[in-house]
């Protein structure tokens, strides 16, 4: 035997030894034993700390690592003399019978263990270790695979034809079925056929999921800060055994695999065979900038101040500030409230304007301020659809609501979609879920199955006015302050958070708006108002990542408010035909504007400040749907006048007061049963 090479397997023992990967193994052995069952393969997983080993011995640590293949070799005969030495499988035959899997840990933080999606030339010809990231972006259904196989030969005087396990094939990554299972292998000993002993076949599990670079993303935003262009592929990744459904449609991976060249007819396809899944969470900014900081100090006395200024300056590259207010602080209001989690608060916003062209540069600006901001074409799904992938098996594709996961979905014009496309848009806002039927038939599958895809997004639309009065007679009996959205169902317009209706820009803004167009026209990159330079795009990404994850707790003095405003409207807003008009939603969509906030303004407790706002906000949104009712707010109740200056922003702070006392009044007339504690000022 090569010195070398038994060096290594002593080496291998001793890491086992160490590592706890000896006892493991020992485990995983008494468990066939105890099966008293005789299998054409016994699998082994060894999880492998490739620093570890380097340390031990460096050429078997490099070995490992580029040569994975062969050196799965060397661990298959330290197993098979472990077992037999240790009698601890007793149906074990042959070494052929062992099959070792070596998963590493991690890949040394080189660019050369780096395999990048989007780069070219693409390395998919070294069959080693690599580690690379991306996007799932389809998953198809998990099969079944020949993992072994035992094979007999068919001259019956030859010793091969015996029942003993000398002929075994074995999968190998990258390999196909045909590659282990076929009609035309030979006899090694007499060169006469081979014929499989269908009995010890053994089957696993397998998965095909087609991964891409998270650069997608930037592509996917329909307008993008970075000018930067680059190429992007979608690359096929096997899942096989105990990593099936280790994956989720949507989210962001880092993988170590081999990758390999799969002929399918006369195409060849470049894949990964994952070892390893591990899901990739980018760590958020852990500051905002310093003059978000001053800003902040200047505005300490007074709860509402920070959060008015944020939206009056929000966006300048966009429209000048002082403009579109109230839209723009539910616009930052929603961006906050994107996280990734099962139960998250969502917060969706639908707008009626009859200016789609700002309104739809200003969605579109600020959808790019989050890592997952994706622009619906709408060409495509906004939820996930089956299709054929090359193989002829069902793959789900991830659409524009599963590629935002953990950020905002922006759909454009709601008139612009069919009535089933609508009907399926106010199920997903309704249970946060969708569900993709497929039928078995079609795929070669024995059963249909149905698959349920979690959608954690945030969804804009907007309605444009204009045109939904040309297309049908308004009615004539509205309450006060109600807008004609009868085109739209009733429950979609409730299963969006807030309805905003923005109106053109009144006669002494008109101007400016229209200054600020004509200017970026001339000259896109000019830098029009002071704020866009201290307060850059930067500054507010930064800002935005750091503030939504903050975690925020209510306070007793706001969850009293907001749950006495709550059940008041619901005994305000009821007719006697359907009882309250006020959704079951409504109360989830008042806790999420407020803690929204709460992050806005940098505090990790919700105070009664922040429930004046969302409820504000939400009786505006409830007027809209609805008509006024008895608590009767402005018609602009967050923003009533122009902010220009400290004077401007003291009235505000009064106002917002005077709002605060006669919601407390609202409160205690139509729901004296909520005791609430004010503070004496």
């Amino acid at each position: 035997m090569d010195p070398e090479i038994q060096k290594m397997k002593e080496v291998i023992l001793v890491y086992l030894d160490r590592s706890g990967g000896l006892q493991k193994f020992v485990h995983d052995c008494k468990k066939y034993n105890d099966s008293k069952q005789s299998y054409a393969v016994y699998r082994f997983i060894i999880s492998i700390n490739p620093s570890d080993i380097a340390e031990l011995d460096a050429t078997l640590g490099n070995y490992i690592l580029h040569n994975p293949l062969q050196a799965a070799q060397i661990f298959q005969s330290v197993c098979f003399v472990a077992i037999k030495t240790l009698s601890l499988i007793e149906q074990l035959q042959t070494e052929a019978q062992i099959s070792v899997l070596l998963k590493p840990t991690h890949l040394p933080p080189l660019p050369s263990y780096v395999l990048r999606l989007s780069a070219y030339p693409f390395n998919y010809t070294s069959p080693r270790f690599y580690m690379s990231e991306g996007i799932v972006i389809a998953m198809g259904t998990v099969t079944k695979y020949t993992q072994g196989a035992r094979f007999l030969c068919t001259e019956e005087t030859c010793p091969f034809s015996e029942g003993r396990f000398r002929c075994i094939r074995v999968h190998c990554p990258g390999a196909t079925e045909s590659a282990t299972v076929r009609t035309d292998f030979v006899c090694s000993l007499c060169s006469s056929p081979l014929q499989e002993d269908m009995k010890f076949r053994v089957l696993g599990d397998k998965q095909i999921v087609e991964m891409i670079d998270a650069k997608i993303l930037n592509a996917l935003k329909g307008y993008s800060i970075d000018k930067s262009h680059f190429r992007i592929q979608a690359f096929t990744l096997f899942l096989r055994d105990e990593l099936a459904n280790k994956m989720t449609i949507g989210n962001h991976y880092r993988i170590i695999g081999i990758p390999a060249c799969v002929q399918n007819g006369l195409q060849a396809t470049a894949c990964i065979e994952v070892t390893s899944v591990q899901l990739y969470k980018p760590n958020g900014p852990s500051f905002v900038s310093d003059n978000f900081k001053y800003l902040l100090s200047l505005t300490a006395s007074s709860c509402w101040r920070f959060t008015a200024i944020l939206a009056n300056i929000f966006a300048s590259q966009v429209v000048p500030p002082g403009t579109y207010n109230t839209l723009k602080l539910a616009i930052l209001l929603s961006l906050v409230q994107t996280c990734e989690k099962e139960n998250a608060d969502y917060l969706d916003l639908l707008i009626m304007t009859s200016d789609t062209l700002v309104i739809d540069r200003l969605l579109n600006y600020s959808l790019c301020l989050l890592p997952r901001g994706i622009r619906h074409p709408p060409s495509s799904d906004i939820f996930p659809s089956v299709s054929k992938d090359k193989h002829g098996s069902a793959s789900i594709q991830a659409c524009s609501a599963v590629l935002a996961k953990g950020g905002i979905c922006y759909i454009g014009d709601l008139y612009s979609y069919k009535k089933d496309k609508l009907e399926l848009l106010q199920s997903v806002l309704e249970s946060r879920t969708t569900t993709v039927f497929i039928p078995g038939k079609k795929y070669g599958e024995e059963a249909d199955q149905q698959v349920t895809v979690s959608v954690q997004t945030n969804f804009w639309s907007f309605v444009d006015v204009d045109s939904s009065s040309k297309k049908h007679i308004q009615k004539e009996n509205f309450l006060i302050g109600q807008m004609d959205v009868s085109l739209i169902p009733v429950n979609l317009v409730d299963g969006f958070g807030l309805l905003i209706y923005n109106e053109f820009p009144s006669c002494h803004l008109s101007s400016p708006v229209l200054c600020h167009i004509l200017k970026k026209a001339i000259n896109p990159e000019a830098m029009l108002y002071k704020v866009s330079q201290q307060f850059r795009t930067q500054d507010y990404e930064q800002f935005l990542l750091f503030a939504r994850n903050l975690h925020v707790e209510l306070s007793s003095e706001a969850e009293s408010l907001i749950q006495g405003y709550y059940l008041a409207s619901r005994r305000v807003r009821r007719d006697s035909i359907h009882g309250s008009t006020l959704s079951a939603s409504a109360l989830k969509i008042l806790i999420s504007l407020a803690k929204a906030h709460a992050k806005l303004s940098l505090r990790q407790t919700v105070l009664q400040e922040d429930a004046v706002i969302a409820i504000l906000l939400l009786e505006s949104s409830l007027t809209l749907k609805h008509g006024t009712s008895a608590l009767c707010v402005a018609p602009n109740p967050v923003f009533p006048f122009d902010l220009s200056d400290e004077n401007s922003l003291q009235q505000r702070d009064i106002y917002l007061m005077q709002c605060h006392h006669q919601l407390l009044k609202f409160i205690a007339a139509y729901s004296p049963g909520i005791h609430i504690n004010m503070n004496e000022e």
